[in-house]
């Protein structure tokens, strides 16, 4: 997906919401649940019930937008091990998801650091 470019964050609501909410409702669920801003310009990801849906709320400085993906068969692999009611996944990770790949199974390699080669 290339409409999601220099995103800060992506956050993930834990449990499913209805989806008759709008943006009043999920923004109003960023601010009272996952206690974040939802002018932060991040990328707020909910899912139905059966994980066959998503909605995206974000900000975009001039207001707020919702992206609604459907799955016509599948579900989307929404991670289990979440404490909280938020988990902040990385754009990789964000990719991985909309691809239907478990991104609590999947990890990349750690990124490593040397002072020297010798």
């Amino acid at each position: 997906m290339k409409m999601f470019i220099d995103v800060p964050k992506i956050y993930l609501h834990k449990q499913p919401v209805d989806f008759r909410k709008s943006i009043n409702g999920l923004s109003l669920l960023v601010e009272q649940e996952m206690q974040l801003s939802p002018f932060s310009g991040a990328l707020f990801v909910f899912c139905n019930q059966q994980r066959s849906r998503l909605k995206v709320l974000y900000w975009d400085q001039t207001g707020f937008c919702l992206w609604y993906k459907r799955l016509e068969k599948d579900k989307f692999r929404w991670p289990r091990l979440m404490s909280g009611k938020v988990l902040s996944i990385s754009e990789q990770q964000w990719h991985w998801l909309l691809q239907g790949i478990d991104i609590q199974k999947l990890t990349p390699h750690q990124p490593l650091s040397y002072q020297s080669a010798g």
